[in-house]
């Protein structure tokens, strides 16, 4: 198959998502309100509640969420051929995420920007708000450990991709200074801000940083741990300051990447024509994990992700200029995260190598189609970008400083909303000085996530990423669960069609539980003695979900006893 035909393909599903389907939320669904105040107006305060332009909070909202996993699941998923890893992208990004990004975002700002926890207190009820912190600080603590990791890891293996990093930061700073006190469009100053980041990976070949030489071989202070602690030290810092100084001109300066990274993968294909190589639907061998229903747990950012409604209603929400904006924002940045997806499905396939018996060796099995997957990425990357002209090692470089500058992202704003839910759980627990200081609570989200970091155990990938990773999947689906189920509830009390939300939700609670289940198996019969009790309590939390949701629906449905007063259609900007 010709890899252009499914890039062509993919982006008129796309198109056509955000073109119609997207307005139908907007105007039956969410019924969006141009007049309506939002909270960066109404609340702002100059550190999170900022009035943002919508193309520099797309910018800010989609790096956030995009992170390492739209790259790292899709490249895992297509162990199981990439008829299936497509097809789940291309309908879950469109019918899932869209809604699930979209009506976080809508959801949050109607109720002054309170974060999906909080909501699932007031739309739900005060049950569901514990179940939602419970599993909110467990899926953070997991992400922020894990993609400290992954940046350590890439920074050993590509000590050229550091210098450009590091550089970001001050490039984004000056922009966010000029941005914020000359009060100018943010767009020409961050395309600037990218040619000069791309410029210092020249500078990072002529100048790599290791700290190999500082490091021990062995024990706490190995050069990745060192690594570790350095990036947590950095978050505590950057999750503190206001997000115009550094956080969104970060993002907005990323957001270009991402459309740099998918113009050189679509173009790189349409030059070299190059044909996937992997089978539409692998047979893999005898023991190998089913495609049905893991898949679906395998690649949740680049189809639908709990975490997007985090960020979506943590901060986000609180930038949102216009309530009209949260379709461009939340949908699009949906798109946007399946369109990684799609790079790294053909990066994985078309890519990496020359023909299918090469493939079948590096995916011969699923332990190694994990392992590899940031690798692969990053090699087929470098090679679509090889059919343009650029020399493998920098095309190597640039692909890594994507992978990393979209992780660290994800690692500002993961910390950051893990200030909210230590200070959410404080005030209900009676902690109050953890509660209302803020630096207090960002000191305990740095911490915890750092010392999970830093256990020993789980090879080369750490324990965090090679043991309790593995409950990633079925922990952050759980969460796109406990969202949708918010925003149903919301919807059907506004009596409005809440179809379009909960199809999407019980097709993800029927796969979590069903993948939890063959988990926990998979964890007993291997003495997985960590793994199986925590498996247990997430099927718990599952289960005690579908009661809660269920529950609620049949009372909102109930209090519906009188047929909802016309909604005001605005029209809306397509």
């Amino acid at each position: 198959m010709p890899a252009i035909v499914v890039v062509l393909a993919v982006a008129v599903l796309f198109y056509l998502g955000y073109r119609y389907y997207s307005a139908y939320l907007a105007k039956k669904v969410f019924a969006l309100d141009p007049a309506f105040v939002t909270p960066a107006h109404s609340m702002r305060d100059g550190i999170d509640f900022v009035p943002t332009n919508k193309h520099v909070l797309f910018g800010h909202h989609f790096t956030s969420v995009a992170g390492a996993a739209p790259i790292v699941g899709p490249a895992i998923g297509v162990f199981w051929g990439w008829g299936p890893a497509l097809a789940w992208v291309v309908l879950g990004t469109i019918f899932a995420a869209g809604v699930h990004d979209f009506g976080a975002l809508a959801v949050s700002v109607r109720h002054r920007a309170k974060s999906i926890g909080t909501l699932a207190k007031e739309v739900v009820n005060k049950r569901a708000r514990t179940l939602f912190l419970l599993i909110i600080f467990f899926l953070l603590t997991l992400v922020n450990a894990v993609f400290a990791v992954v940046i350590a890891n890439l920074f050993v293996a590509n000590p050229e991709a550091v210098l450009p990093i590091l550089l970001q930061i001050p490039i984004a700073i000056g922009i966010g200074q000029y941005v914020y006190r000359t009060r100018s469009a943010a767009l020409l100053p961050s395309i600037v801000g990218v040619v000069v980041l791309y410029v210092t990976i020249g500078l990072g070949q002529l100048l790599p940083i290791s700290l190999e030489g500082i490091a021990a071989q062995d024990g706490l202070f190995t050069e990745r741990n060192i690594w570790v602690l350095l990036l947590f030290a950095y978050t505590f810092v950057a999750s503190r300051l206001p997000v115009w100084v550094l956080l969104q001109p970060r993002d907005y300066i990323n957001s270009h990447q991402l459309f740099i990274a998918l113009g050189v993968i679509g173009l790189g294909i349409l030059v070299g024509m190059d044909t996937i190589k992997a089978p539409l639907v692998n047979d893999p061998p005898e023991g190998s994990p089913s495609w049905f229903p893991l898949l679906f747990i395998t690649i949740a950012c680049g189809a639908i992700s709990g975490f997007h409604s985090l960020v979506a209603s943590g901060t986000t929400a609180k930038q949102l200029d216009k309530e009209t904006d949260a379709r461009y924002v939340g949908y699009v940045g949906a798109v946007g995260e399946g369109s990684l997806a799609l790079g790294s499905i053909l990066a994985c396939t078309a890519g990496l190598v020359a023909t299918t018996a090469d493939w079948d060796a590096i995916y011969a099995d699923f332990s190694s189609a994990s392992g590899g997957a940031t690798s692969n990425f990053v090699n087929g990357v470098a090679s679509f970008a090889g059919n343009l002209g650029v020399p493998a090692s920098i095309g190597v470089i640039f692909a890594a400083v994507v992978v990393i500058s979209f992780a660290a992202t994800t690692m500002d704003t993961g910390v950051r909303l893990q200030r909210y839910i230590v200070q959410e759980i404080a005030e209900i627990t009676g902690a109050r000085k953890i509660a209302r200081n803020a630096t207090l609570a960002t000191g305990i989200a740095v911490i915890v996530p750092l010392v999970m970091a830093l256990l020993p155990g789980g090879g080369d990938k750490g324990y965090t990423f090679g043991v309790l990773w593995q409950l990633f999947g079925t922990t952050n689906q759980l969460t796109a669960g406990l969202a949708l189920a918010v925003i149903a509830v919301w919807v059907t009390k506004s009596r409005r069609n809440p179809a379009a939300v909960l199809i999407p939700l019980v097709f993800l609670l029927v796969m979590t539980c069903w993948a939890l289940v063959e988990n926990l198996a998979t964890f007993v019969d291997e003495g997985q003695w960590v793994l199986a009790p925590l498996d247990a309590i997430i099927f718990v939390l599952a289960l005690w979900l579908i009661v809660e949701a269920a529950l609620a629906l049949r009372g909102a449905w109930a209090s519906r006893d009188a047929e909802p007063a016309p909604e005001p259609e605005p029209e809306l900007d397509r």
